[in-house]
């Protein structure tokens, strides 16, 4: 039987995330959602609005006799710039905010020495932003969300800032895809 565990991350637009992840051996899942807000159920609209406090998030369901805790956080940092905040990208609000939503104090330990590592090795000249933080909240996107790159290939936004971002990603990683 499979050691199923989750993760809750935001690091910008939820779509290049979520797919990012579902390409990756040793996800079982990953759903774009909203998470660490205040308003209840909120929608794509509320959250854009940047007043509900939510950060679009991916949660990720993953096999850790398969892939560690630390793998999806290693993935994570590679898909996104952690120094940025409240933005990726063009995409700037607090609901595109860096940051990793822990579900025990493990992963709280675990993500809080990730982000050490990476200061000390300076791989970004600017300081890490990431806010660390326990789930809260939490409420899974509408559907049409849900494999948004794969569905929506004809997407202007697809096209010009997701695919190349999984492109590379795809190559940097190609040991660990499905």
């Amino acid at each position: 039987m499979a050691n199923i565990q989750q993760a809750t991350l935001a690091g910008g637009c939820f779509w290049c995330i979520e797919s990012a992840f579902n390409s990756v051996a040793g996800i079982e899942s990953a759903y774009a959602g909203y998470s660490n807000g205040q308003t209840d159920n909120p929608s794509y609209e509320q959250v854009c609005s940047g007043n509900t406090g939510h950060a679009e998030v991916v949660r990720v369901n993953f096999d850790a006799d398969t892939l560690s805790y630390r793998d999806v956080l290693e993935i994570f940092f590679a898909l996104h710039n952690p120094t940025q905040l409240n933005r990726q990208g063009n995409d700037v609000g607090t609901q595109y905010r860096s940051a990793i939503y822990f579900h025990n104090h493990e992963q709280k330990a675990q993500a809080e020495q990730i982000i050490a590592e990476i200061e000390q090795q300076q791989i970004w000249p600017d300081p890490v932003v990431t806010e660390i933080t326990a789930v809260d909240n939490y409420f899974q996107a509408e559907d049409y969300h849900q494999d948004y790159f794969t569905n929506n290939p004809q997407n202007q936004y697809c096209n010009m800032v997701v695919a190349p971002k999984l492109a590379k990603f795809k190559k940097n990683f190609a040991s660990r895809l499905k």
